[in-house]
This record gives structure tokens, sequence and C-alpha cells, in this order.
């Protein structure tokens, strides 16, 4: 039976903060606890969870994945605690520290994350910020080992705008040296700080591609990615973006020139006939709920570790 390690960091900030060893643990760890062949039980660890942008999969799976583990979840909402007050992080991240075995914080500013790292004493994730979100790209790469039984010769297209989860995914394919084509407007590239992380990790500096063009980054693709075009807190960018972003939609004629075997993935809430069509996410290369599901499995094994 496969039993969690520790891991090297005691928090999970960035898709860049665990090892290659480390993501392949974690995810053969998820699939243990997927197929129900793992039982860990962290009875009476406390997850707080501190939300400031909307979520129902990173929140309901947190919450899920500790009461699996024989834990509890805490939603600490900023509208009903004094963080919505505008308490300092060091304060907040100290006290929790005292009653929270872990924290989960979603927020917009990667440095506000990383000021509650400084200051708790305890485990801090990362569920979402602006600049990364590597729960997410645990999830995803959880859901390509299932389908393709590994990331050998596996080349993914992420089409769309270079965001948080286009980030945390060129990380990921560098630590596992996996090929990744990101097809994007001018102007919406990914971090470039984040690209010059991944290339400093990767053994093969030629495994990133940026483009413009998605109708070339999809030749021999396996899998095909993208995400809303506007992210939380870009409304008022909405506009402006859905003319920018004509022709990076995920459609059927966009498929049909990836491989015969490629799926499809959207790390959800989907924006139905912008980003990709109906036909597309509800067709048999869809593996979006799977992946969605996979959100659980991947947090589960990541707290057992974070636990262990």
């Amino acid at each position: 039976m496969l039993n969690p390690i520790k891991l090297a960091k005691n928090n999970f900030l960035s898709s860049s903060d665990i090892s290659k060893e480390e993501l392949i643990h974690i995810l053969e760890l998820a699939g243990e606890f997927k197929n129900k062949k793992l039982s860990i039980h962290c009875k009476n660890k406390v997850l707080g969870l501190i939300f400031d942008k909307s979520s129902t999969r990173t929140r309901v799976s947190f919450q899920v994945a500790m009461s699996r583990l024989g834990g509890t979840a805490i939603d600490l909402n900023p509208n009903t605690s004094q963080i919505g007050r505008g308490e300092p992080i060091k304060d907040t991240a100290r006290v929790l520290s005292r009653y929270c075995d872990a924290l989960a914080i979603r927020t917009f500013n990667q440095s506000d994350l990383e000021d509650y790292a400084k200051w708790a004493t305890k485990p801090v994730i990362n569920a979402l910020t602006d600049l990364e979100h590597p729960c997410q790209a645990l999830a995803d790469f959880l859901t390509i080992k299932e389908e393709f039984g590994g990331f050998d010769n596996i080349v993914i297209t992420f089409i769309g705008d270079g965001n948080n989860v286009a980030n945390s995914l060129i990380l990921c394919c560098a630590l596992l040296g996996v090929e990744i084509r990101i097809a994007c407007p001018k102007g919406y590239e990914p971090n470039p700080l984040v690209i010059k992380k991944a290339q400093e990790i990767s053994k093969n500096k030629n495994f990133l591609e940026v483009t413009n063009d998605p109708q070339s980054a999809v030749l021999g693709a396996n899998v095909l990615y993208t995400d809303v075009w506007s992210s939380m807190g870009e409304e008022n960018k909405q506009e402006e973006k859905d003319k920018d972003f004509n022709g990076f939609s995920i459609n059927k004629s966009l498929v049909g020139k990836a491989k015969n075997d490629s799926i499809v993935l959207h790390c959800l809430p989907a924006y139905r006939s912008k980003e990709i069509t109906d036909e597309i996410i509800e067709s048999e290369k869809s593996r979006v709920f799977n992946q969605a599901e996979n959100r659980l499995h991947a947090q589960q094994a990541l707290l057992a570790c974070l636990f262990a």
C-alpha cells in the first residue's frame, strides 16, 4: 500500500514548490484514493478555507477531501469574519495557525498568499491566485495520466488567456518533461517570470512554445485545454477580451486537427459558445467532468502529504 510522504516544503503556493518525484507521488496517491485502495485518517485535523473569490469546485472538493480524511474544514468567509474588516494578514495568519492545521487561501494577489505563508506556522495552500492555480494542475495531470497511462510523448495545447491556469500547467510540464504549447492572442502571453522559472526547471529547453496561431498549435496535440477568457475580477474587460479572443475557441474544426485519440479539458466554469462550444464539452473527447472530480482526489492526496 502506498503511504503519503512528507513534502520537502511546508507550503504549496506554486506548482514549482514540489519536485518531479513529489508530483508523481501525489498523483499516484490520488489514484489510490480514487480507486478506494487507500484510507488515510487525519483525525482531528482542521483545514481553514479563506476565500476572497467565489468558488464551487475548489471549496467543495477541499471540504469533502477533509471529510474523507476524517478531518474538518472551516469556511472562514471574509464577509463574516474580521478578515473582511481589514485585519492585517500577519495577525490573522498567526491566530489561525493556533486553531487550524492548514490554510487554503483563494485570493487575488500572490503576494497576499505569500504573506500568509510568511506568518503562518502551519501549511498554506494556494487555492487560486491571479498568478497560479496549482491545485487545478494536479487534477489536470491526474486526468491525463488516467487517459494515457503516463506522460511520455504527450503534447498539451492550451488555447486562450495565458492566465493562472496556464502558468501552473507550464510549471508542471517543466517538472514532468511534457511538451506544452500556449496559443493566445498577442498581449495575452503567460507571465514571463513563470516562463523563466519553468525554463530553469526543465531539462528540455524546447518544452514550451508560445504562439498566436491556435490552428498550428493543435497539430499533433494529445490534450486540448481551455479556460474562460475573462477571469474573476476582469468583468470590466470582458467585452474587449471577447473581441480579442475571436478565433481562439475550441470547436469541432480545431479538435479535428489534433490527434485522433486527443482529449479536451476545461477547468470550469465554462462559457459555452465562447472559449469552447457546447458540442465539444459534451462530446466523447471531453474529460471535463472527470477532471472536475479529480480535484477531490488530488487535493486529498496533497493534504495527506502535508499532514504526513
